[in-house]
Formats: C-alpha cells, structure tokens, sequence
C-alpha cells in the first residue's frame, strides 16, 4: 500500500478542516471512503492534564512549542510502513487531551489538517502535495468566533482576546513564512469544487497506488 499524504496549512479559520474534508469526500469517489486517513495537527497539542484549568486558558496554543510534532511524526512514520497508530484526542473545552483515541489505519491516502504542517522540516519531507490556505485574517476571526462559541464554549470576548494577543502574532511569526514551503497556495475565499478539483488533479491517485 502507497500512503500520499496531504497536508492542509493555514490560518485558524482559514477553512483547513472544511477543504480536507471535501477532499475527501471527492476521492471517496475513486476508492472507498474507508481507505481515506484525515488527521488534525490539534490531535497533538500536548497533555496539559497536570496543570490547573486556570493556566490552561492563559497558555500560547498557536506556538510550535504547544504541539507534539515528535509524535506525529513517529505516528505518520507507523502509518507509512502499515501499522496502525492510536492518534490522541483533543477536548477544547477543558485544554487537554481526551483519554480516549482515534484508531488510523494504514490507507492509501492520507489528509492531515492544521496551522503549522509546514512549520517543521521533518514532518515536511514525508508530504506529497502541501497547500496553505490564503484567508484574509478578518474573514478568520468571523469563522473562528462562529465555530468556538457555538462548538467550544467560548465566549465573544475570549474569542476576540485569543486573537489578538496570540492567534495573529504567531500567524504572522510562524505560519505565514510557511506559504515559501507549500506546493501550493490556494484562496480561502474561492468556491470550494473548484479547490478540491484542482487538488485532486494535482494528486494524480493512480489505480495502481490502491491496493485493498
């Protein structure tokens, strides 16, 4: 079995998670969708089991130091040789992993989601196709305060506050001197059809790569 991997980088609200997904989706229509791996970068913010709630909510998690990229690069490592790899689970409402996991299969195709993907030079080597997503950080702020009151329990205000003190210092730090690594660089904004075609095509899955 031949793992692609793709890697989806960007902005938080840049609509990553909404752009793997219908990629997804439009390869489930040349192999089974079950032979098609999704993981978010999110899965590996680190275990904060044993701090207090209180300095949970005060930590950076947009600083490459609040991920374990370590481990998903032993994990990817696992999943390319065929052997399943137990990928953690994140609650956001309480900062800290959940104490249950995500089962990934090896698969044929492989679509990881998140905002520094292209951040580390190690987990860059093993991609096939890498996209940053290019979303006005406006447009991310209306998406990310839509998505964590209603799924997060965030208030408005925490929201606009994670924002502006970490969210864009470290966007504009970290993440956006990563478009120099992506393959390609596609518009948050644009009609998403039209992004997965183009994404598909550029994958080029073969029939021969699918082995089931």
């Amino acid at each position: 079995m031949i793992t692609k991997l793709i890697a989806i980088t960007g902005a938080s609200g840049s609509g990553k998670t909404y752009l793997a997904d219908a990629i997804r989706q439009a390869l489930a229509e040349q192999v089974p969708s079950n032979t098609i791996g999704l993981i978010s970068e999110d899965s590996y913010y680190r275990n904060l089991d044993h701090l207090p709630m209180a300095e949970r909510e005060r930590l950076n998690y947009d600083h490459p130091d609040a991920f374990e990229h370590d481990l998903l690069l032993g994990q990817l490592r696992q999943i390319k040789s065929g052997l399943t790899a137990e990928v953690p689970c994140y609650d956001y409402a309480v900062h800290t992993r959940a104490h249950h996991c995500q089962i990934i299969q090896p698969s044929p195709v492989l679509i990881l989601e998140g905002i520094l993907l292209l951040h580390d030079a190690r987990l860059r080597d093993h991609y096939d196709l890498s996209v940053f997503v290019d979303t006005p950080l406006d447009v991310c702020l209306s998406r990310r305060m839509q998505r964590d009151v209603q799924t997060r329990g965030r208030s408005r205000a925490s929201v606009v506050r994670q924002f502006e003190e970490t969210v864009k210092p470290m966007y504009r730090k970290f993440i956006e001197p990563t478009r120099a690594f992506a393959d390609l660089i596609v518009s948050g904004e644009e009609e998403v059809s039209n992004l997965v075609r183009e994404l598909t095509n550029r994958l080029a899955l073969e029939k021969q790569d699918i082995q089931y």
